[in-house]
């Protein structure tokens, strides 16, 4: 047997070698494939029959829902629908409360607004300890940490209960509310930013002689502020939503009217109530996002 021979053999022997192996890493991902995905249907089902969710349930649910729908929906006709306060069948006699929903509204935008505001200031304080990378302590960085997942892991609505029980009915207690949780989920967000912010400015600046403080000032928070800016306004987003439902419980707002009239079951003004929170919502959405897309262009 030549050389060649031997080589050509030895070739086709760590082909097939090679060929095997595959075969075999496929078969693993196959079986691990399947394993996972019967894992997943059965946590599923679990979850189902825990939650007592079944098709037969949601099937005899649906219809109501749509019978609940065809009751808010006002009663708008077409020669009527420009006519004043007092016709019945005009979007004035719909929307015959637009002042005092207005103000609410308003009322409710502020809270959010205010409890971004002083959630971010929050947030930005602590994330600055909190990020690994920068932190002075390693204990003090996952104590920080702990707090802020306290703050978020806490739902709005149940800080808002607590609040409205220690201060009253009203938007100070909804305020309260929405910025503990905003407070907590701002502060993670805020950290992964700062971890992922070039050092050696920092660098430069404890070489100088600068301190712990100094050096976060002039080093990391020029280098995310436009990130920081992006999430706050993110949030704001989100508490506008948020502050519509924890007047739910008495915390001031939009929300405490809607659940009032839900309750009287005032079909019409519910459907009033929701269209102006949607239109509210929306256009607080685009303003928003187009500061937000300023800030990241400019970032960049």
């Amino acid at each position: 047997m030549t050389g060649a021979t031997v080589a050509l053999l030895d070739s086709m022997d760590a082909v097939a070698r090679i060929e095997r192996a595959r075969a075999e890493a496929r078969q693993r991902r196959r079986l691990a494939t399947w394993g996972y995905g019967a894992l997943f249907i059965g946590l599923v089902l679990l979850s189902a029959w825990v939650s007592d969710f079944s098709p037969a349930t949601l099937a005899a649910g649906l219809p109501r829902i749509g019978e609940y729908f065809s009751l808010i929906l006002p009663d708008l006709r077409a020669d009527r629908l420009f006519a004043d306060s007092e016709t019945e069948g005009s979007l004035a006699y719909w929307m015959y409360r637009l002042d005092e929903w207005a103000w609410l509204l308003f009322e409710t935008a502020n809270m959010a607004a205010m409890a971004t505001l002083g959630a971010s200031a929050v947030a930005a304080l602590l994330a600055f300890p909190a990020a690994r990378t920068v932190s002075p302590s390693p204990w003090l960085a996952a104590a920080v940490r702990r707090f802020l997942e306290i703050c978020r892991t806490v739902p709005e609505i149940v800080f808002a209960l607590i609040f409205v029980w220690a201060f009253g009915v009203g938007a100070f207690a909804g305020i309260l509310a929405i910025a503990i949780h905003s407070a907590g989920a701002l502060g993670k967000l805020f950290a992964e930013v700062v971890e992922n912010a070039d050092l050696r400015p920092v660098d430069g600046v404890v070489a100088s002689g600068g301190t712990w403080v100094q050096a976060m000032r002039f080093g990391v928070l020029p280098q995310v502020l436009p990130n920081f800016a992006s999430y706050a306004l993110l949030r704001f987003e989100i508490n506008v939503r948020a502050a519509s439902v924890i007047g739910f419980v008495g915390a001031g707002g939009i929300g405490q009217e809607l659940y009032k009239v839900i309750s009287f079951n005032y079909y019409e003004e519910v459907s009033a109530i929701l269209v102006l929170i949607i239109l509210v919502v929306a256009a607080i959405d685009l303003a928003s996002e187009r500061v937000r897309l300023g800030l990241i262009g400019a970032a960049r």
